[in-house]
C-alpha cells in the first residue's frame, strides 16, 4: 500500500512533504537568534571568571565568578565560585555564593554555600548546605562598615542595653598578671 502512495504521488506532493520535513528544523533556527543564549556544555572547563551579556547556560565545570543576566546550571554542571545574575536555576551543583533575585533549586541541584536573593525555591530533590539570607538587592555587593562587624552588631541589636550591662558588670582581668588564689 506505501508503495502504490509512493509512486502514485505527484511531484509537487513529493515536494511539499520535503518542504514540510525540513520546516520544523528551519523555524527553531528562527526563533532562536545567534548570540541571545551563550552556553557552556558538557565537554568544557574552564578556570577564570566568566562574564555573559545575556542568559547562559551551563554544562560543563566553572571554576571561578559566573555572571549573567539569567542562569541556568544544567544538570551534571559543576560550579566552583559566585555566582551573580538576575535568575539562577540549579539542577546541577554550585560550591560558593549565590547572588540573584530569583533562585530556583530543581531537579537534584545542589548548593553548598550563601544564597542572597529575593525569592528562593528549593525543590524536595535538592541539596542546600549553607545559609540563606533575603535581602532587597541581592546583585549588589554587600556594603563594607568601616567600624566592623561585632561593633555594629553589638549596638544595633535589640540586646545591646543588656549586653553593655555585663560588660560594665564583668571583672577586667589580665592573663599576663600571675594570681596566688583567693586572698
Amino acid at each position: 500500500m506505501l508503495r502504490s502512495m509512493k509512486s502514485s504521488a505527484s511531484e509537487e506532493d513529493k515536494s511539499a512533504a520535503e518542504v514540510m520535513a525540513v520546516q520544523p528544523h528551519e523555524q527553531a533556527q528562527a526563533t532562536t537568534k545567534p548570540g541571545t543564549a551563550s552556553c557552556i556544555g558538557s565537554g568544557m572547563s574552564i578556570v577564570g571568571n566568566v562574564e555573559c551579556d545575556g542568559p547562559a547556560q551551563v554544562f560543563g565545570r566553572i571554576k571561578g565568578e559566573l555572571r549573567a543576566s539569567d542562569l541556568l546550571i544544567g544538570d551534571g554542571a559543576q560550579i566552583e565560585g559566585s555566582v551573580f545574575a538576575q535568575e539562577v536555576t540549579v539542577c546541577g551543583r554550585v560550591k560558593g555564593t549565590i547572588r540573584a533575585v530569583h533562585v530556583k533549586l530543581q531537579n537534584g541541584g545542589a548548593v553548598e554555600g550563601d544564597i542572597f536573593h529575593r525569592s528562593l525555591s528549593i525543590d524536595e530533590n535538592s541539596l542546600f548546605e549553607g545559609s540563606s539570607r533575603r535581602v532587597e538587592n541581592p546583585t549588589e555587593p554587600p556594603s563594607v562598615d568601616v567600624k566592623g562587624p561585632q561593633e555594629k552588631g553589638m549596638h544595633s541589636s535589640p540586646l545591646a542595653p543588656y549586653l553593655q550591662r555585663v560588660e560594665a558588670s564583668a571583672p577586667i582581668v589580665d592573663p599576663h598578671v600571675a594570681t596566688d588564689g583567693p586572698a
